[in-house]
């Protein structure tokens, strides 16, 4: 059995059954990033030591026991903006290139109680900031279903570890769509969490109010169980969600009868690619014809979206990265004085499309422009919720395009920033509302790339959308289907 074929869920009743040790399946992932990763580029920093140590006590704890947590000995990897103790987190950028944080975040302790097994940090946009891991600091990620394409991001890296079979599982950050839209390109589950559910503590801040950690797996039931472990309230974030979670395995039920899905209109643009339309539409089909309800619905704010999001992130994300001044964060550039040493730190140390969004953030904060820009858009994200809070009166899921294409040719639209935003089209209305929502594949394009839907829940309703995502899975063979590095 070639074990980096099978699903997280999988592999953890191996486990537990004892049919497989921990250090021979952590053993197994290694060897395939050894000789294939350099094709991938999926990691920046690979800890093979420490993961090899960590599948031996996962080993003792397993001999020992006949209930073992989801992830004991179940090897993954964690997106490179989330502090790993002891391990290097880079941001993709070469401002923290060496940084070592003295701390676990909140997310990592929770693995760790698991005797989880931590392959590495995978390679991302620099802070976050992009959607196709080629404006990591160090080296673009390439797609597993075809090496000249785009993963997606800003969690390409952990979307492609995933997918190639480098990883059982990943952690991303969803900032404006940065874990559905890698893992639809890479044709596989990722959920951005309701804003809170999941601890900020410990992950390197891009936009504040829009952050939030989440799984990227092979299939909704991996998803479900990692969820299980990295959800609830922490005393250390204090935009922590105080609300009890469900255990989410609970949802994995195939039932949507009588279930009221909505149809935005708004997402199928004009511009939409008419394999991806074709892909989702007949997902709707699928859907009725397995007891649904159908309902069209309107989110007309939504065609504002874009802009108000690239107003309040990069805004957001100026007064985060002033930190990194050479003088208490990060790397430093010397000057003749602290004026100068700070000007060619930032200049020299953050890549171009992270000064391009410190620049449109300072100018949107700047006086006499706040109120004709930030203000509005502040006054646009509230309106985008009510759009939500609206439908969601009416039906109980979203049903919606993750991404207008699928993914596109590596260096075909990296020099034109306006057609890399407008990618976001589909994915940033959730952060501004704050809401969950889960890709999941439903479809091949003809050029032989994996096509995503996502379906959108209410605030805390992640059960919901799970178990609608779980419905379509099983009637498909979508997540059984393999990319081409993974078959090698």
């Amino acid at each position: 059995m070639d074990l980096h074929k099978q699903p997280a869920h999988v592999l953890h009743d191996m486990l537990k059954n004892k049919e497989i040790k921990a250090a021979e399946l952590t053993q197994c992932f290694l060897n395939r990033m050894d000789s294939l990763d350099g094709k991938v580029a999926s990691y920046i920093t690979k800890t093979a030591d420490a993961a090899m140590e960590a599948a031996g006590k996962a080993d003792e704890i397993i001999a020992q026991n006949s209930e073992i947590g989801f992830l004991t000995g179940l090897p993954g990897a964690i997106k490179d903006n989330i502090c790993t103790k002891g391990t290097k987190t880079t941001c993709a950028s070469k401002m923290l290139e060496t940084f070592i944080p003295p701390y676990n975040a909140t997310v990592i302790e929770k693995l760790n109680a698991q005797n989880t097994v931590i392959l590495g940090k995978t390679n991302m946009d620099e802070f976050a900031m992009g959607g196709s891991t080629e404006n990591s600091a160090f080296f673009p990620t390439h797609n597993p279903w075809n090496l000249d394409y785009v993963p997606g991001g800003s969690s390409g890296g952990s979307a492609a570890a995933v997918s190639a079979g480098f990883a059982a599982w990943a952690l991303g950050s969803d900032t404006g769509g940065s874990i559905r839209q890698p893992a639809s390109f890479c044709g596989i589950v990722g959920m951005k969490p309701t804003y809170g559910r999941v601890s900020r503590y410990g992950l390197v801040a891009y936009a504040s109010s829009l952050d939030q950690i989440g799984p990227l797996t092979r299939d909704v039931t991996d998803c479900a169980h990692i969820m299980n472990v990295i959800a609830g309230h922490d005393a250390s974030d204090s935009t922590s969600i105080n609300a009890s979670v469900p255990d989410y395995t609970k949802s994995l039920v195939q039932d949507v009868k009588g279930l009221k899905i909505g149809i935005p209109a708004e997402f199928f643009t004009d511009g939409m690619d008419k394999e991806v339309a074709a892909a989702v539409n007949k997902a709707i089909e699928d859907f009725k014809a397995m007891g649904a309800e159908i309902v069209e619905i309107s989110l007309p704010h939504t065609k504002y979206a874009i802009a108000a999001y690239y107003l309040i992130a990069p805004a957001e994300a100026t007064t985060n990265l002033s930190r990194y001044d050479g003088v208490s964060y990060g790397s430093r550039v010397e000057g003749e004085d602290i004026v100068s040493m700070m000007t060619n730190t930032r200049s020299e140390k953050f890549g171009e499309e992270v000064k391009r969004r410190i620049m449109i953030g300072n100018y949107a904060l700047s006086a006499g422009y706040y109120d004709a820009y930030y203000l509005k858009a502040l006054k646009m994200r509230t309106l985008v919720k009510e759009d939500y809070d609206k439908a969601f009166a009416k039906v109980d899921v979203i049903l919606a395009p993750n991404a207008p294409t699928t993914a596109y040719k590596i260096g075909s639209i990296i020099n034109d920033p306006l057609q890399m935003y407008l990618q976001d089209v589909c994915t940033v209305p959730l952060n501004l509302a704050g809401l969950p929502g889960i890709s999941l594949p439903c479809g091949i394009s003809s050029q032989g790339l994996p096509i995503g839907m996502q379906i959108i829940g209410k605030a805390l309703d992640e059960a919901t959308i799970i178990k609608t995502a779980y419905t379509y899975e099983q009637s498909k063979d979508f997540s059984k289907k393999l990319s081409e590095v993974a078959q090698q």
